[in-house]
């Protein structure tokens, strides 16, 4: 909902977000590296602006992406119409991929440190292909209801196969690729689509069915690129293949150069700044020019709330261009310098260290994380906690970032942990919940977009740069991998804990009680249990649990501070009667004195057996009957007790 109190939750969540990375900085810069950055205020400036860039963004994602998404996805599962569903996935898919800034960046690194031989418009291709094919795959899958780890499973075989027969140079490359494909705006987008044809199509489930399309454009990537790397670097000459694939995206590239070239190259002046909003705006015209050609040429239907769908992606693009520009002078600069620092210290320990925080921290402020995980909470009912997914999230990207800087240290191949991983991922797949599966496997492709995979990107080629007899486009790549692999790991784990306690979700919990009352009403004609109305409803509950009636015959006149005392002690009903008593000074001529004296009132609760000590401890105490008040108070048990009528809390 478009509103300011939105606003203000989502920036409120923004800077509680950003709090982590700057406390990781704040505390390696000072206690470690212990120098003052010159550029401090900058700094402070751009993570501030990160805050609000972020909570914009995320207000648009509500407003606009996420509704128009998963109006298309319910608009085609109605027409019937597969063939258009699988081309919208492949174009979606194809389109956002090919103009994805992170892509961009590490495309044109890997061509720089091979020499010529990897060619940065080919590769982004052959990444563009494999993730709208991914997509494809994807949508295909919820269509027939398979279960996603049949294909996760197949897929991680022609991994590790394709690994096999790759060249060295290629590895890496292709395992960060498979985390870098997903964009801030692809992924909710994505998300959408899969969430929407899952709540559409009979028989499937938007928690088992609608997740899971970014797993798959995570991990085509890493197939195809291994055999792109066979390719070049074993068949074709690289010019050849670029002079065949290079018409294919004349059209689209030379705006996403542009706007890599801003992210490159970013001077903090008025023209620069309008060149970097326009480099956001060529990265989302793609999905737009998408939606509406199949919104208006295929489905031939407006979009509804047209005006909160464009207010929506306005948001979406001020709100990503604010957020990487406050990345730039606010962290960028920060985690280059502090990446290069740490490898002039001869303790290793620092380094793992500093890359486990700075991925907790950087995830948590991810916001693709964020979008996807309050889409999951929302579609769950609850049984998944966004905050607590995410705290998991991160701390498998620290994890696998730590893990990836000990390759790095150490040596060693990239392939024997990545199998060693996907091995985990199998034995957890057949041991997790099913709802939390597909949420696991897109956790992998989530957590590598704008704040992290430029700082991970630079932490691995700086270490791999410093550290002596390691190959920058061997050891280099592979960091986003690992932040990648470990999230569906962890997540995974998440699942099992939830399990095990208990967790159970809003419906859930209503349907549990709902069905407990069921059952209870079956039996308010056995005797022997009691049978009590539920206040403000029409419901019975009959069950085993002794009662008792407590009477207390007081003077009229201390009626009221009894009632109270009761009352304060748990009583929820009372039966009063007047009466007249004697004492046993006065029973030896009763029939002289029975008008005589003040009237008494004689109170009876009817209360559960173990309300009856505090009750009567409480009236005996506040009208003082075993000292010189008068009155007296008993209880008995009573049993075929029918009609009581008590609140749901006291059951």
């Amino acid at each position: 909902m478009l509103s300011i109190s939105s606003f203000l939750q989502l920036l409120k969540e923004s800077f509680r977000d950003l709090l982590p990375i700057v406390l990781v900085i704040m505390f390696f810069q000072l206690a470690i590296i212990q120098i003052v950055p010159e550029n401090w205020l900058s700094t402070a400036i751009g993570l501030a602006i990160v805050g609000v860039g972020l909570a914009v963004f995320l207000l648009g994602l509500e407003v606009g992406v996420f509704p128009v998404g998963e109006g298309l996805a319910s608009d085609f599962a109605h027409k019937g119409s597969t063939i258009w569903i699988v081309i919208f996935a492949f174009m979606i898919g194809f389109g956002t991929t090919v103009a994805e800034p992170a892509l961009i960046v590490i495309a044109q690194k890997a061509a720089s440190i091979s020499a010529g031989r990897i060619d940065a418009t080919v590769l982004r291709t052959v990444v563009a292909f494999s993730v709208g094919f991914a997509i494809v795959l994807g949508v295909w899958r919820i269509i027939k209801g398979h279960p996603i780890h049949y294909y996760i499973i197949s897929g991680y075989i022609m991994v590790v196969a394709a690994t096999a027969f790759a060249p060295q140079e290629i590895v890496g490359l292709a395992y960060d690729l498979g985390g870098v494909t997903t964009s801030t705006v692809t992924v909710p987008l994505v998300a959408a689509l899969g969430i929407g044809l899952a709540s559409t199509i009979k028989g499937r489930n938007p928690v088992l069915d609608g997740f899971g399309l970014i797993a798959f454009a995570s991990l085509t990537p890493m197939i195809f690129v291994q055999f792109y790397g066979i390719i070049v670097y074993n068949f074709v000459d690289v010019q050849t293949l670029k002079n065949v694939v290079t018409p294919i995206v004349d059209t689209v590239i030379p705006a996403a150069n542009a706007a890599a070239e801003n992210a490159a190259h970013y001077d903090f002046d008025i023209i620069n700044i309008i060149k970097g909003l326009g480099g956001v705006v060529m990265d989302v015209l793609p999905i737009l020019a998408v939606i509406f050609f199949f919104q208006y040429v295929i489905l031939k239907k407006p979009i509804e709330n047209l005006k909160n769908v464009l207010i929506g992606f306005a948001l979406v693009i001020i709100g990503l261009d604010a957020f990487i520009v406050g990345l730039e002078m606010g962290l960028f600069s920060v985690g280059e310098t502090m990446a290069f620092e740490l490898t002039r210290y001869d303790n290793n320990i620092i380094i793992y260290a500093f890359g486990f925080f700075i991925g907790f921290s950087t995830t948590m402020a991810e916001p693709s994380l964020t979008a996807i995980a309050k889409k999951a909470k929302e579609i769950s009912d609850g049984k998944i906690n966004d905050f607590v997914l995410r705290l998991f999230v991160a701390l498998g990207v620290a994890i696998g970032i730590a893990l990836g800087a000990y390759r790095i240290v150490v040596g060693g191949e990239i392939v024997y942990y990545i199998m060693a991983g996907y091995l985990f991922v199998i034995v957890l797949t057949f041991m997790a919940p099913k709802y939390i599966i597909p949420i696991a496997y897109d956790s992998g492709g989530v957590t590598t977009s704008t704040v992290t995979v430029p700082l991970v990107a630079a932490l691995g080629l700086g270490l791999a740069t410093n550290i002596e007899g390691r190959d920058p486009l061997i050891d280099g790549f592979g960091l986003i991998a690992f932040a990648s692999l470990f999230p569906m790991l962890t997540v995974m784990l998440y699942g099992l804990i939830t399990e095990k306690i208990g967790v159970q979700g809003t419906h859930e919990k209503e349907q549990i009680h709902l069905d407990e009352l069921r059952h209870a009403i079956e039996d308010v004609h056995n005797m022997d249990l009691s049978t009590i109305n539920v206040q403000g409803t029409d419901k019975r509950h009959s069950y085993s649990m002794p009662f008792s009636a407590v009477h207390v015959i007081v003077p009229t006149r201390k009626e009221e501070k009894a009632l109270i005392a009761a009352r304060n002690a748990g009583a929820r009903g009372v039966t009063i009667t007047k009466a007249h008593g004697m004492g046993l000074e006065r029973m030896e001529n009763f029939y002289n004195r029975l008008h005589e004296g003040e009237t008494d009132s004689n109170l009876m609760f009817i209360t559960q057996s173990k309300n009856v000590d505090a009750i009567i401890k409480a009236i005996v105490t506040e009208l003082d009957i075993t000292g010189e008040g008068a009155g007296i108070a008993y209880s008995h048990p009573i049993t075929h007790l029918k009609g009581l009528t008590l609140k749901l809390d006291d059951l």
